[in-house]
């Protein structure tokens, strides 16, 4: 028996209503909560009608397929990267911390009673001591390089083990021969020198031998992003230096192993019961790589939002794909509902038809997004200085597949609940209809639904929700502004009068026709060129954070550690070097202890203001208002203020601590608790790169601490290179922090994160591809038909290729404006708010993306009027 004759037969009679009652029928998607012997004979025959249907192949269904597994794909790999990251830190949390327990403290060592206390009831010990320092090549003229120099005693390490190029036991090489104690140093760091293992290097006041070359160095932590090369000493050979000075900014850090059982947790909290104001910090293995940890997150969320935004933009592509289909099933459709098959039945058939299609996408992006991380822990290499523990991670593959799917509904779900309506009528009618059913108000509650769904799993799985709910409501937004404008823009055209020529005439005509490509063009290119734009211009912005924006009157260099003794004479010889300008300010280093009274450890500080409590800080005094800041809130000091201890704040990580002018806030500085009233807040602009603090006290509180000098020295040409060796040759004990070299640091570190984004932007663009592509091809059937007239009432093939020029040229300029618009929105937000950058508007950015689109606008529309234009219009008037 035909399937024709089962929809007509007994099975029918059974399990539909008639016609006069089918209008029951029709409402949203008929998933019953109990379903009778009709609805799973129902059910039974429309998964009989798909699959049969589906065995044609999946012609019109590539780009189904190829937006959904794009933004899987993306989504699952960036996810599951992050998850081994993750694990590779939970894995190596003792050898990232170094032992169990981290001790930090600034400037001084521990007491004796303090260092007997971290010995009870621990397996060993260790202790090293961290600072900056120049070395340079023992030999004449040779040009000093800035190292981060750690000196170690013979326990070091605990946890994991230094590892050398060629291997080797780094107790035995950093062991004096004939009077020189032994080094061991970056590869980077040798090269910077020009130097090679055998050679010797001054550090300070002494000399030492480099012995080895560090191939991976556990306990670093984030040690990625340092300034200078890593130089490991001996302990014992520190004080040869001559470093050691009073005030220097130095780090003396304890690692402490416990014996295997015992919990670090009740250990650290003993240990800071009987010594609360040491003025330290403790760390157990919960806090390792926390640094690394919270970098991760962040570009993880930035990422996945660029991901899920192409996902998004797929999605379009999944609805045009879908609408596509089920247009050209139109006929199939009347023929089902003249047989006696209800709407349900209908919309049973190409859900199942869409659900298993979208299976088979969203399994094709979790394939390859769980290959990506593999492909990835190859090209990073050493990038992370923890080894990514790369597996099939359930957690992030379901949340793709769970955004895959919601995303292949929600996007499905229109033009399904569509096609339900779709009157037999249409079988008695030519290839275009004219009229475009719509879903009644339970349609839209239902698709309501699923974007709330869509919504809240997006806030709920996203590490910073506020971000995320940004994200949600930009991405709402963008699809209600589209399709207005769409309408807009058809406004206009059908105001836009009649033009002589005969072609433009026909192209406004097409544009706010009934049935008119205009909202689906618009709002497929708009979101991909949103996405688009926002991702380049986020990028251009922190590229230019580094390069275009440095200001012209930038310091050469910054000169730390400089001793109160030395600044006069650092300033006669660098003056007569005829450097431009000169200023020094003391330094010291604090740690913010207690926020209004409150110990930190008990309060709950934002995420993006925990670098402030999480390490010592550097803090001056001042009589005026540093160059660089501006007072927002209270009043600053007289000059001649004498009295309480004040501060000025930062107003950012005021507003973030919920602290403002009159609160007190606690600080450390070296083992003393000083407390100060908040006199004033400030903005201040780090952009300049001058002497700016967060922390500023009034005169009168800390002119009698040890402290050393921070210096800035503003040269160029040959005056930069002439001061530069000046200070290396006569202060040996200075750090010289080349502001050329930490910008091309920091550009590096700013290049991975921005092939990171341009990888993922590269998926949005494609995705966009994809999705312009399906547009076209959802209108191909009007634009053939379209064509097929006119050629019949005369037109040439140039005048309809002119107006379809007219039309794609003038959709792509506005939707490319618009998209411009809107992507530069996004970069904004995003680089204010989130990245806490300045933001530049690159108007090149604008310029290549409306001219980008116009471009493939014109491209993929004349593409679609060159096939339509070959179609044989004898075949399509028979059929009319």
């Amino acid at each position: 028996m035909s399937d024709q004759s089962r929809l007509s037969g007994a099975e029918s009679d059974r399990s539909y209503p008639s016609p006069s009652h089918r209008a029951a029928h029709d409402g949203p998607l008929p998933l019953p909560a109990r379903a009778g012997r009709g609805e799973v004979a129902s059910w039974r025959l429309a998964a009989r009608i798909a699959v049969r249907e589906l065995r044609t192949g999946l012609a019109g269904f590539r780009l189904f397929l190829a937006c959904l597994a794009l933004g899987v794909a993306a989504i699952a790999g960036i996810l599951s990267m992050s998850r081994a990251v993750e694990e590779g830190l939970r894995a190596d949390a003792r050898l990232l911390l170094g032992g169990d327990v981290a001790v930090t403290q600034s400037y001084r060592p521990i007491t004796a009673e303090q260092r007997a206390a971290l010995a009870e009831g621990a397996t060993q010990v260790t202790d090293w001591i961290e600072m900056r320092g120049m070395a340079r090549a023992d030999t004449q003229g040779a040009r000093p390089s800035l190292v981060q120099i750690k000196a170690v005693d013979t326990n070091y390490p605990l946890a994991g083990r230094l590892e050398l190029v060629g291997g080797g036991d780094v107790e035995a090489l950093l062991k004096p021969r004939d009077g020189v104690f032994g080094a061991v140093m970056e590869e980077i760091g040798l090269r910077r020198l020009g130097i090679a293992v055998g050679d010797e290097i001054r550090v300070g006041d002494a000399t030492l031998e480099v012995r080895g070359i560090i191939a991976r160095e556990p306990d670093r932590g984030l040690g990625l992003f340092g300034i200078g090369p890593r130089l490991m000493m001996a302990r014992d050979a520190l004080p040869r230096t001559g470093l050691l000075q009073p005030g220097s900014l130095m780090t003396y850090e304890y690692r402490v192993l416990l014996p295997a059982g015992t919990a670090y947790r009740p250990w650290i909290g003993d240990l800071q019961r009987r010594f609360p104001e040491a003025g330290w910090r403790v760390r157990g293995l919960n806090d390792a790589g926390n640094g690394l940890r919270a970098w991760v997150d962040r570009l993880t969320q930035y990422l996945a939002l660029i991901g899920l935004a192409a996902l998004l933009v797929g999605g379009v592509g999944v609805g045009n794909a879908v609408d596509s289909f089920l247009r050209a099933r139109s006929r199939t459709i009347a023929i089902l509902k003249c047989l006696g098959a209800p709407a349900g039945l209908v919309t049973r058939i190409y859900f199942l038809q869409l659900a298993m299609l979208a299976s088979v996408g969203v399994a094709i992006g979790l394939v390859v997004g769980a290959l990506l991380p593999y492909a990835a822990q190859g090209a990073m290499g050493d990038l992370l200085p923890v080894q990514a523990r790369v597996a099939l991670y359930v957690r992030p593959l379901a949340s793709a597949a769970v955004f895959g799917l919601l995303v292949a509904t929600l996007f499905a779900l229109w033009p399904l609940m569509r096609a339900r309506h779709v009157p037999a009528s249409t079988l008695m009618r030519g290839a275009v209809a004219t009229d475009e059913p719509r879903p009644g108000w339970r349609d839209a509650l239902l698709i309501l639904g699923m974007v709330a769904g869509l919504a809240a799993f997006t806030v709920m799985t996203a590490p910073d929700r506020r971000i995320a709910i940004w994200f949600v409501a930009g991405a709402i937004g963008a699809f209600i502004a589209f399709p207005l404008l769409a309408r807009l823009v058809m406004a206009l055209a059908r105001l836009a009068g009649r033009p002589r020529s005969a072609a433009l005439r026909l192209a406004l005509a097409n544009i706010h026709r009934p049935g008119a490509p205009t909202p689906t063009v618009m709002l497929s290119l708009g979101l991909g060129l949103t996405v688009l734009v926002a991702t380049a211009l986020i990028e251009g912005n922190l590229q230019n954070q580094i390069g275009q924006r440095l200001p012209k009157d930038a310091p050469a260099f910054f000169v730390v550690d400089l001793q109160p003794d030395q600044v006069e004479r650092f300033r006669d010889q660098l003056q007569a070097q005829h450097v431009q300008r000169i200023e020094q300010v003391p330094m010291l280093r604090g740690r913010i202890s207690r926020i209004a009274g409150k110990p930190v450890r008990e309060l709950a500080i934002p995420q993006n203001a925990r670098w402030a409590v999480e390490s010592d800080r550097g803090l001056t005094y001042a009589t005026t208002v540093p160059e660089g800041s501006k007072v927002v809130a209270g009043q600053w000091w007289p000059a001649d203020y004498s009295g309480p201890a004040l501060i000025s704040f930062d107003a950012e990580l005021a507003r973030a601590f919920g602290i403002g002018v009159g609160d007190n806030i606690t600080i450390n500085i070296l083992g003393r608790e000083v407390e100060a009233r908040i006199a004033n807040l400030r903005h201040i602009d780090w952009g300049t790169l001058g002497m700016n603090f967060t922390f500023i006290f009034a005169p009168g509180t800390l002119e009698k601490a040890p402290q050393t000098f921070l210096a800035t020295v503003y040269a160029n040409g040959s005056t930069e290179e002439a001061a530069y060796k000046a200070i290396t040759d006569s202060f040996t004990n200075v750090t010289v922090v080349r502001v050329k070299d930490a910008l091309e640091i920091a550009a590096q570190i700013l290049g991975n994160i921005g092939l990171a984004a341009r990888v993922v932007g590269v998926v949005g663009i494609v995705a966009g591809l994809l999705v312009l592509a399906g547009a076209m091809l959802a209108t191909q059937r009007r634009r053939v038909h379209d064509t097929v007239v006119m050629k019949v009432l005369g037109a040439t093939s140039g005048r309809v290729l002119r107006v379809f020029t007219y039309e794609f040229a003038a959709l792509g300029l506005v939707t490319a404006l618009a998209a411009t618009g809107a992507g530069t929105l996004a970069a904004w937000l995003v680089v204010r708010f989130v990245m806490a950058l300045d933001w530049t508007f690159l108007p090149e950015v604008a310029v290549v993306t409306a001219f980008g689109a116009m471009v493939l606008t014109l491209a993929f529309g004349l593409a679609g009027a060159v096939n339509a234009l070959r179609q044989r219009p004898l075949g399509l008037l028979r059929n009319e």
